[in-house]
């Protein structure tokens, strides 16, 4: 169960050689490193994700299958549909991108989750991203109601390959609209699929699914290279997700 150990700037192994369901943590593909914004950006365009507690090293992962969001197959439930309906066409609600990344990143640093006693955003992972937002990598999604920050996510855009990271919420429902805006943002700037990382329930019924990793990394290379498209949100982004998304 040998497993490398990089030094900084070293280059990342095969995520075909991470490990598999037969040894203790399937997924891994490395420790060490470093979370500068070269490696982040190169993991990332490999289908490899940094993910570990505080008091250990750094971790890299490719899991096989990768949980996906398909924006094609996003499932905007009936309620959450009324929801985002509503919050579109209040002029007190808006979506904005960017705003407060810093904001947005420690609220989902400090939110706790049923049967997690603490979290993966370890400080030095607050500072990597921060710093990987300043260098145009990193982003959020932020939903405001009466100009107060309620909710949101962040997320890694490279090219037009989008991964998702944490969400947070203040207000009920106010991190599920801001994915949905998020999605509303893909589909108008032609991206096909949100990376999840991992599979749960909650990813599961809003239309994620599990796809083999060869595949997931095909895809982000593919989309890793291409223009990015501007990163910003307009209103008449909801038509593209509010007419034709399924209802359950």
């Amino acid at each position: 169960m040998h497993l490398p150990w990089l030094q900084p700037g070293d280059p990342f192994p095969d995520p075909a050689q991470a490990w598999d369901e037969r040894q203790p943590a399937p997924g891994l593909l490395a420790a060490g490193g470093a979370l500068d914004v070269d490696s982040l950006q190169r993991a990332y365009a490999s289908g490899i994700f940094p993910w570990f507690s505080e008091g250990q090293p750094i971790l890299w992962w490719s899991t096989d299958p990768r949980m996906v969001l398909f924006t094609g197959e996003f499932r905007l439930h009936r309620s959450l549909r009324k929801t985002v309906a509503k919050f579109a066409a209040d002029p007190r609600c808006e979506i904005r991108f960017d705003s407060d990344f810093d904001a947005v990143i420690r609220a989902c640093a400090t939110s706790q989750r049923p049967g997690q006693s603490g979290t993966w955003i370890v400080p030095a992972m607050v500072a990597a991203y921060q710093s990987f937002h300043r260098a145009g990598f990193a982003h959020s999604v932020e939903t405001w109601i009466d100009g107060r920050l309620a909710g949101g996510l962040y997320c890694v855009v490279i090219g037009r390959a989008v991964f998702g990271e944490s969400m947070f919420t203040r207000v009920p429902d106010a991190s599920k609209i801001a994915l949905a805006a998020l999605v509303a943002w893909c589909r108008q700037a032609g991206v096909t699929a949100i990376d999840c990382q991992q599979n749960t329930r909650h990813l599961a019924s809003l239309g994620a699914r599990e796809i083999p990793r060869e595949e997931f990394v095909q895809h982000v290379k593919g989309q890793a290279v291409r223009a990015p498209a501007p990163w910003q949100f307009e209103p008449v982004y909801w038509d593209a997700l509010l007419p034709h998304t399924s209802e359950a």
